[in-house]
């Protein structure tokens, strides 16, 4: 694998549960391995800039050994498509709009975070669990930890 630094930008549409409970697991399961990686998550929307992650994400989260406690939320801007290698949209909506803002040279390194799950071939978007019970927050987790896990196979080949 390549030592050269690699990033990724994790995609949902406020960067209240789905982007930042990705960046916190992408994150942990990466500090495991060697690889060099930078990582952060942002919102097509910026309905909630500067807020940290919902309360739901993160209790579910924490349980599981996750740390949000840095996270804040965010809007995509212009230049991360410049600047990051992987941005990971959660569903098909997240994936559109960044398609249709970023500049057609870069559109390459957009792709659904799903793409990189192993064990959920069949399921491609990461559901938004914001109007949902308990269930749809652990839902989210065990498709962001398998995606993961694949995107970290994916990172190793390179």
């Amino acid at each position: 694998m390549s030592r050269q630094l690699k990033s990724v930008l994790f995609v949902c549409l406020g960067n209240i549960c789905r982007s930042p409970t990705a960046h916190a697991v992408f994150r942990q399961k990466a500090k495991g391995t060697n690889l060099n990686v930078e990582i952060d998550s942002a919102g097509t929307a910026g309905y909630h800039v500067g807020a940290t992650p919902d309360k739901r994400s993160v209790k579910h989260g924490v349980k599981r050994g996750y740390d949000f406690s840095d996270l804040y939320a965010r809007a995509v801007s212009d230049e991360d498509f410049e600047h990051y290698d992987y941005i990971l949209a959660m569903d098909n909506q997240n994936y559109a709009d960044l398609v249709e803002r970023c500049p057609k040279p870069l559109r390459h390194k957009i792709k659904r975070f799903l793409d990189f799950s192993i064990k959920y071939p069949e399921q491609i978007e990461v559901p938004d669990p914001y109007y949902g019970g308990a269930s749809g927050f652990e839902y989210v987790l065990d498709l962001i930890e398998d995606a993961s896990d694949g995107l970290i196979d994916e990172l190793y080949k390179l």
